[in-house]
């Protein structure tokens, strides 16, 4: 196997070393905090997010196919590794193992799938239900970080977090609130307001650039000294803890204690999610410097990335879309610059682990709120609910399902419910009799256009690929047209629109032919695409068809119909 590291190493010089070296400084300035942030959202260790910004970083430098993805925890995985790890009821190092098991497992998916060249499955999640999905889940991050950014302790359901925390208002610590609305104010108007004072005060746009990016990272910096100088802890407001100073080390979760049969779908759920929301990304960032990415080999990046995570005490990763775009604009030229990365934090672990154990976790739960916030879409809906209902309909179950139920539910209904609309419209094939544009070889509608049509000839167009769940509707269509036309000679069926013809789609071809031979009718197909034309060859259709194959309709239409009989509708 050819691995990416190849390609890209040969044209490794001085010029993109410091790129990649200067985009790495502001990556890592930028992942400590979220890693802390999203380790925390997932009911770990502070450290664990850490470690799985460690190994799966350089896993993906040596095996990913992408240039600038930059791979680690991301809230939504978090979000759906708490969910699974809780619905189980496992505490303590059991929980520790099921973070491991995940992200393995996680791992053993995505890897498999690249192996098997599966890359194409990151299309049977649509846009609409991930849309939904990851917007219910940005809304779930939110309110489940309400405890956090109030001092309260709350329990149940993330949408029972508002009310709980009214009933419980009392107890809100001040001294954290006033924190967390110091650290929401500043972390949202850094987004918008410090790059325009920045620019004011004659920085330029790329520092400027660099600054605002880094305003999570300046935050932290403020929040620990603050906590060191004025005692925060002691004052009530929750901090991190002790965080492990060192490298991570060998991990492996004790599977004999964990009912890991019931994390087998969760861990697939996450490997899709991550691989389609790292895929898009990843695509998006390539096509700005005119590269590409394999999904294949995506696949085997991502997973080998995961097995890194699990076997060094970290966590499901995958590429995320704040830091990937960090990357790219900071200038990274390749991979390496997450290998950088990857030594930043673990220098970080190494000297800095004793402070971060003073930063309140207030400030934390404001950095994954500002971070997630931008993840609800709500013109999609909108947009969704202009174009396609049915699209809307999936969407809105995911949404709905996703807030309402858990995250797993609401995922799988999403996928389930767009494979069951595709199926019914599809099973219900738009078809239309189509004429001859006036002093034109083209065919239109009749419904549509103002076209010539001929009395003995029927021209059927079917806008859909035929196969077992649309076969019988065509054969009730033509049954019914011709039933409708008993003046009809010559039915030609223009194939255009048709990509594929499956066995029982053939059978109902066969059928349709030997009634229109009893009734005297003629059946011919027109503009049948090579590859179709190379299957039906295979078949016993071309030498019991009770007609001809037409290269175009309109040559068919010069063979069949009698001009003088010809009309205009």
């Amino acid at each position: 196997m050819r691995l990416p590291l190849q390609a890209w190493s040969r044209e490794y010089d001085r010029t993109i070393l410091a790129q990649d070296l200067a985009a790495a400084v502001i990556v890592t300035l930028m992942l400590i905090p979220q890693s802390l942030a999203y380790a925390l959202l997932a009911g770990l260790p502070p450290e664990a997010g850490l470690y799985a910004s460690i190994l799966p970083l350089v896993a993906y430098g040596v095996f990913g196919s992408s240039r600038t993805l930059s791979v680690g925890p991301v809230a939504v995985l978090s979000l759906m590794t708490a969910s699974t790890l809780g619905q189980l009821q496992l505490e303590g190092v059991h929980y520790l193992n099921g973070a491991l098991a995940l992200a393995l497992m996680n791992g053993g998916w995505l890897l498999l799938f690249g192996l098997l060249r599966l890359g194409f499955i990151a299309h049977f999640i649509s846009h609409p239900v991930m849309s939904g999905f990851i917007s219910a889940s940005a809304l779930l991050i939110t309110l489940s970080q309400l405890g956090p950014l109030l001092g309260l302790r709350l329990e149940g359901h993330p949408l029972l977090a508002l009310p709980e925390a009214l009933r419980q208002w009392s107890a809100i610590g001040h001294a954290t609130l006033a924190i967390s609305v110091v650290s929401l104010l500043w972390l949202l108007w850094a987004r918008k307001g410090l790059r325009t004072l920045l620019l004011r005060l004659g920085l330029g746009a790329g520092l400027a650039g660099a600054l605002v990016r880094l305003s999570p990272a300046l935050l932290v910096v403020a929040g620990i000294g603050i906590s060191e100088l004025f005692g925060l802890a002691a004052l009530g407001v929750a901090v991190v803890g002790d965080v492990p100073a060192g490298i991570p080390g060998w991990s492996w979760p004790r599977w004999s204690e964990l009912p890991w049969p019931q994390l087998v779908l969760p861990s697939l759920l996450l490997a899709l999610v991550g691989f389609v929301e790292s895929v898009s990304v990843g695509q998006t960032l390539a096509a700005k410097r005119r590269q590409r990415i394999s999904a294949n080999q995506e696949l085997i990046g991502l997973g080998v990335s995961n097995l890194a995570a699990g076997l060094s005490g970290g966590m499901p990763v995958t590429g995320g879309f704040a830091r990937s775009v960090v990357n790219f604009d900071a200038g990274a030229r390749t991979p390496a610059a997450g290998i950088y990365t990857a030594i930043g934090i673990t220098l970080a672990g190494l000297w800095l682990a004793p402070w971060l154990g003073a930063l309140p976790k207030t400030m934390l739960a404001a950095t994954i709120v500002v971070a997630v916030l931008g993840l609800v879409d709500w013109r999609q809906f909108f947009h969704t609910w202009r174009y396609s209902r049915s699209d809307f309909t999936a969407l809105c179950l995911t949404f709905l399902l996703t807030l309402l139920v858990n995250v797993e539910i609401g995922l799988l209904t999403g996928i389930v419910a767009s494979l069951l609309l595709h199926l019914y419209h599809s099973y219900r094939p738009h078809w239309a009799e189509v004429g001859l544009l006036e002093g034109t070889e083209h065919f239109r509608n009749r419904l549509r256009h103002r076209v010539t049509l001929s009395p003995s000839l029927l021209c059927l167009r079917v806008d859909e690929s035929l196969y077992f769940a649309n076969a019988g509707q065509l054969e009730d269509i033509v049954a019914t047209l011709v039933s409708l036309r008993p003046e009809v000679r010559h039915l030609v069926l223009q194939c255009s629109a048709v990509n594929r013809i499956d066995a029982s789609a053939l059978d109902s071809l066969l059928m349709i032919n030997e009634r229109l031979k009893l009734a005297g009718i003629g059946f011919h197909l027109a503009e049948v695409k090579g590859p179709v034309m190379d299957r039906l060859q295979q078949s016993p259709l071309p030498e019991k068809l009770n007609g001809r194959v037409f290269l175009t309709l309109y040559q068919a239409w010069l063979q069949l119909s009698p001009a003088e009989l010809d009309y205009v509708i």
